[in-house]
């Protein structure tokens, strides 16, 4: 065993599951913890360390079971620190979780990189993916499939993600200069890598983990955009790179590429105003422009860099008719700027025409309109003129290099970079309607409704149509939610033809609004204004399908197969109705919000839902963990893609429809028996209130997460007003998890039948999937720990039925998957969880000490030091367990 900084102890034996972790790894985090020694030392003095070390051992102890008191005796180091020490005790395991994250992180890229492309199954590689569809539907077909393939990740501000900015902008100079340890070749260059470190890891345990205001939502898209401009706007071309490369082989990059660009970028950040009153139009125009700000600035930097290294002269590398014209047509343009790049490429024009290119791009950024390009479609005109000439000229490589990257990028991302989507509450429309067709004075909201349909047409003039042009409306209850947006467009510009053009995408979240999805669509699709839309776009459709408040609202088990039913039903409508359907799924990273493995859960999708189309919300922790290392995020969108493609592959569907027929009658006895026991929980008497009782969620609220309030109302009596990520968030601090697994047990158990069940796990994609998922969730539970945030509430009958489920669970998941312990089959997972479990729970035990004072205080002040110590822990709990909501 080893303390926190990466010394040895003999004291007791070592956990044998620490010496199965990749020798590499505990390399990295025996090395960082190292440092965090030394700062804690140095900064503390001798006696922090040895309160952080003595509660360490003694939370290890609890949980390798080797002493029965040690929890009590862990539980009473916990009450004899001062406040101050209390603090500083939960930041350094804090710091420690995100050292260990950045290790772990880092030893995956490594892995990756040393793995290369080699092996790979259908749904998780893009190479096997296609030579599993060439064989199995032919050549042509495949390469159709493929030309029509769509991923669309939208970025959302939904506030998942505990780390301040600033802090995560420490870890990464952490993990570069991680990175950069790992090419150290001399002595020299190891201590100084060695000393910069150490300096990043004091920077890190200086910096106050709690933001200080809660962020705007112009922060949020700032946040966003720092990760586009790090790793999206290159990882983007290097994905269609590795597609391209198999598609072609040897001849890769020596002729016009096959690999088209799949990917859409979506962004809710600065146009969700769903409960979230600092969104307003005005945020929306000014998040469209930092987009675009963004996205012109990478062109016209890709565009100059790329310019510069084409200096190929005019003598052997000549230029077409066409890109002649095109220089003529610029030196008309601007005389002036092309003066000036004349005298840097006077016999390079395939040079100086894309420096004219990067300066237009320059230009379009700044709105100087006389040089500035109109549209992104007449910029990819000028660069496939250059590509043109280029590859007639022989330079085949230069062709079909850099610069088609640069083509890919601006076909991803356009002017705009993310597509900025509009969201907001059926009610809040019905509101604004009335008060319209009144004729009566316009209340705030009603004035403030009508000013995003005004943004939306701004913006549609500035960047294009597709810029902004997705409307989605949360809680769409019948058809009339979607007249009722038309009818607003047209009240806010004056007529239908001055309004913007709209792309309302109705959004089904309750186990109710599921059911009636179908109903509601048939009628959609009769209103003038849809019909419309539908001829103009080749009959496009978009639905989109929330996992939050579904599992919120009936439970995770009845959620999973009511939204499973909704897909399938929808699906089966939009064949009948000849529409080409894209179904947009609002997951969560949490398992209580469709988290979990996503290319696992796209191949478990009904037949004909996905079609070669996936739409997807990626929110708050999800985008720094899938897009913050380049390596990590390219590996992601090519896990997508994979599954995209083979979510439609005949053997796929063939297996899921199959399953989804022989174990019907099994999924209606799990949703009947499951949506009992939660109900029986959630629908007792004062529920409610013991649920903010025995878990943070009051003071969650109190975390300046995001700029998006937690509640929609004030009042903790119902869980109505309650949004799902507190719900989430709030158990999985108090180590419960109750919104990932809850009613599981109950399911299984009604079914009875062990060999079904087991038939079901080997045979049923989407049961497989959901036990999987319960399994993560349970590992991540701890029931000591549990027990001791269950008593903080005074109903021991509550209490005993979250931990009769917790345990009735658990039983029949090791028995439907065979297995003697949860995660057993992922064995990697397994040690992960294992390992980090015992340091959460010394956080855990500070969070509890902060309730108890909390609980028993008389004033309740969110100022005082019990708040402050349980907002330190919040924080240190989600980088522990690695999920908030």
């Amino acid at each position: 065993m080893t303390t926190i900084d990466g010394t040895a102890r003999h004291d007791r034996p070592r956990d044998d599951v620490r010496g199965e972790v990749d020798d590499d790894l505990r390399g990295d985090v025996s090395f960082l913890g190292n440092l965090l020694g030394r700062v804690l030392r140095e900064t503390g003095g001798e006696a922090l360390f040895a309160d952080v070390e003595a509660l360490r051992a003694a939370v290890i102890d609890a949980y390798e079971g080797t002493d029965d008191r040690a929890i009590d005796r862990a539980q009473e180091i916990v009450e004899g620190f001062d406040q101050d020490r209390a603090e500083q005790v939960a930041r350094a395991f804090t710091c420690y979780f995100h050292l260990s994250n950045l290790a772990e992180e880092h030893h995956r890229v490594r892995v990756l990189r040393r793995r290369g492309d080699v092996g790979g199954t259908p749904g998780d590689s893009i190479a096997a993916t296609l030579a599993g569809l060439r064989d199995a539907l032919g050549e042509d077909e495949a390469a159709a499939r493929l030309a029509a393939l769509r991923f669309h990740p939208v970025l959302t501000a939904h506030p998942t993600e505990a780390r301040r900015r600033a802090v995560a902008t420490t870890i990464r100079r952490i993990s570069d200069l991680l990175d950069a340890r790992d090419a150290v070749r001399n002595a020299v260059d190891g201590a100084e890598n060695a000393r910069r470190l150490l300096e990043e890891v004091e920077t890190l345990w200086r910096t106050s983990p709690l933001r200080p205001t809660r962020p705007t939502p112009l922060d949020e898209v700032r946040t966003a955009m720092s990760v586009f401009d790090q790793t999206l706007f290159e990882i983007v071309p290097a994905v269609y790179r590795l597609l391209d490369d198999r598609l072609l082989g040897d001849d890769a990059g020596r002729r016009p590429v096959a690999a088209p660009a799949f990917i859409r970028l979506g962004s809710w950040i600065g146009g969700d105003r769903d409960g979230n009153p600092h969104v307003t139009a005005e945020v929306t125009l000014e998040a469209a422009r930092i987009q675009s700000e963004h996205v012109l600035l990478g062109l016209t930097r890709a565009a100059t860099r790329i310019a510069d290294a084409l200096t190929l002269d005019d003598g052997g590398t000549p230029p077409t008719a066409d890109l002649t014209a095109l220089d003529d047509a610029q030196q008309a343009l601007d005389a002036d700027v092309a003066a000036r790049i004349a005298v840097r490429a006077p016999q390079e024009v395939h040079r100086r025409v894309l420096l004219f290119v990067a300066a237009r791009i320059d230009a379009t950024r700044r709105e100087d309109v006389p040089l500035a390009y109109a549209s992104p479609e007449d910029l990819l005109a000028d660069l496939r003129t250059v590509q043109g000439s280029l590859a007639a000229a022989g330079a085949e490589r230069a062709a079909h290099g850099e610069l088609q990257n640069l083509i890919w990028q601006v076909e991803t991302f356009g002017f705009h970079l993310a597509e900025l989507e509009v969201r907001q509450h059926s009610q809040v429309h019905r509101t604004a309607l009335a008060e319209v067709r009144a004729g009566v004075e316009h209340s705030p909201m009603t004035d403030e409704v009508l000013a995003v349909f005004r943004a939306i047409a701004s913006l549609q003039a500035r960047y294009g149509v597709r810029a902004a042009c997705r409307y989605v409306i949360s809680f769409t209850q019948s058809s009339e939610d979607i007249a009722t947006v038309f009818e607003l467009a047209e009240a806010a510009l004056g007529s239908a033809e001055a309004a913007p053009v709209l792309d309302v995408v109705p959004l089904f979240e309750t186990f109710a609004d599921l059911d009636a999805s179908t109903r509601i669509l048939d009628e959609a699709v009769r209103l003038p204004a849809v019909e419309r839309r539908l001829a103009a776009t080749g009959r496009r459709l978009e639905v989109m399908l929330g996992y939050s408040d579904s599992s919120k609202d009936v439970g995770p088990v009845s959620a999973t197969f009511a939204l499973y039913d909704a897909q399938a039903r929808i699906a089966a409508w939009a064949a009948d109705h000849d529409i080409e359907l894209t179904l947009f799924h609002g997951r969560g990273g949490a398992l209580g919000r469709g988290g979990g493995p996503a290319n696992e859960a796209v191949l478990a999708q009904p037949p004909g839902s996905v079609d070669g189309r996936l739409k997807i919300t990626e929110q708050g922790e999800v985008i720094f963990a899938q897009y913050g290392d380049k390596t990590i995020g390219a590996r992601h969108l090519e896990q997508m893609a994979a599954a995209t493609l083979q979510a439609s592959a005949p053997s796929n569907e063939s297996v899921t429809a199959a399953a989804a027929d022989r174990f019907a009658d099994v999924a209606a006895t799990m949703d009947r028996a499951s949506r009992a026991a939660f109900f029986d929980l959630v629908k007792a008497d004062g529920f409610a209130p013991w649920f903010a009782t025995v878990t943070p969620m009051e003071e969650i609220g109190l975390l300046a997460l995001g700029s998006r309030p937690a509640r929609r109302g004030l009042s903790v009596e119902s869980l109505e007003d309650l949004r799902a990520i507190p719900w989430v968030f709030s158990w999985t601090q108090a180590r419960i998890n109750l919104a990932g697994w809850y009613g599981l047990g109950s399911a299984l158990a009604a079914v009875g039948d062990v060999e079904l069940l087991q038939d079901a796990y080997r045979s049923w994609p989407l049961f497989s999937a959901m036990i999987k998922n319960v399994e993560m969730s349970l590992a991540k539970t701890d029931e000591a720990i549990a027990n001791r945030y269950l008593a903080l509430g005074d109903r021991p009958d509550l209490a005993r039925m979250v931990l009769d489920e917790m345990a009735l669970t658990r039983a029949w998941v090791l028995r439907t998957s065979g297995s003697s312990d949860v995660l057993e089959d992922r064995p990697v997972l397994s040690r992960a969880v294992r390992l980090r479990s015992p340091y959460v729970d010394a956080l855990s035990l500070l969070q509890l000490r902060a309730l108890r004072g909390i609980r028993t205080a008389s004033d309740g002040d969110p100022q005082d030091a019990d708040h402050r110590l349980l907002l330190l822990t919040v924080n240190g709990v989600a980088a522990g367990l690695q999920n908030t909501g």
